[in-house]
């Protein structure tokens, strides 16, 4: 693996107030593209709906690369689907002078101001996470009824639309059909269903020519200022999606991930309870982790993210 730069952990640019995520930072801006927003994915890590004290070195540059290359994949073909993206080389984005693009680079997106859905649209095809749970003890995900037999981490007979709300802070809620309709309507809550589908079928059926397996993925919608209904956000990122090596996937027991697994695995034995800070993570496991994010970026996209190597 090649040597980890620097770990962008925040940024405080001279945009004005940035909203924080678990993992971006947000700037609005405005230029030549009009009304955008900065997005700079930094190399924070979120577990248990805590942000957690050690960074992973590249991340954020995994995520951007990954969510721009399936970017530019959808926007192809018969059918393309409309997205935010406007670019992801700085030296084109209209920042202040003074402004070191260096360690923005591979870690921003600019991108079109979106009013966002407020509705996260998984899709799942393969039963794993709060999925195989709910399976197992009523025979339903998310409500659905599935046929009975299935097995841990097992191809489901098809791809399943399970949207939830988008929480502020802690866990999504799982949500049905009918309950997103009612929210914002029942024709866009089915256009939001079909466009969510037919994203994670494309975007599975080349993951698959690479030999990772989409297990399931996350995806958010937004509309433009004319009503245009775009994807927003990150897209089939390791943070948004189950990655599994297709050799692991239908062995009967859920693999382990191109993502934070490793991490995960290492806070449920620490003895952590949750409940207080998170402790540090040792550098075994950061590398471990970094490893795996790096190798998902490599195998779907071809190539290492830009300022990594």
């Amino acid at each position: 693996m090649p040597h980890a730069s620097a770990p962008v952990v925040r940024t405080d640019l001279p945009l004005g107030p940035p909203i924080r995520g678990k993992v971006r930072d947000c700037y609005r801006v405005s230029g030549r593209h009009g009304d955008a927003m900065l997005i700079v994915s930094t190399d924070r890590l979120s577990a248990f709906d805590w942000i957690l004290p050690t960074p992973i070195p590249d991340k954020g540059r995994v995520l951007t690369a990954i969510s721009s290359f399936w970017f530019d994949l959808l926007s192809c073909g018969p059918d393309p689907i409309a997205h935010h993206l406007i670019t992801t080389d700085v030296n084109a984005m209209d920042l202040p002078a003074g402004i070191d693009r260096e360690p923005l680079r591979g870690r921003t997106m600019l991108v079109k101001r979106a009013e966002v859905i407020p509705f996260e649209c998984v899709v799942r095809g393969w039963l794993a996470g709060s999925g195989l749970a709910e399976y197992r003890s009523s025979g339903t995900v998310c409500g659905e009824r599935l046929p009975s037999g299935l097995v841990a981490g097992g191809r489901l007979p098809e791809p399943i639309f399970t949207p939830a709300t988008k929480a502020e802070t802690g866990h999504d809620e799982n949500v049905s059909f009918a309950v997103m309709a009612a929210g914002i309507g029942l024709d866009l809550a089915a256009t939001l269903r079909d466009r969510s589908v037919e994203v994670y079928a494309r975007g599975a059926a080349h993951a698959a020519t690479r030999g990772i397996v989409v297990a399931d993925t996350k995806l958010e919608w937004g509309r433009l200022c004319d009503g245009t209904l775009i994807l927003v956000d990150e897209v089939l990122t390791p943070d948004s999606s189950r990655f599994w090596p297709a050799e692991a996937a239908g062995s009967g027991r859920v693999p382990d991930s191109f993502d934070k697994q490793f991490i995960r695995d290492w806070l449920e034995s620490s003895g952590w309870d949750k409940s207080s800070d998170p402790p540090a993570l040792p550098p075994e496991v950061v590398a471990k982790t970094r490893e795996k994010y790096l190798e998902a970026c490599r195998l779907l996209t071809g190539k290492l993210p830009d300022g990594v190597g």
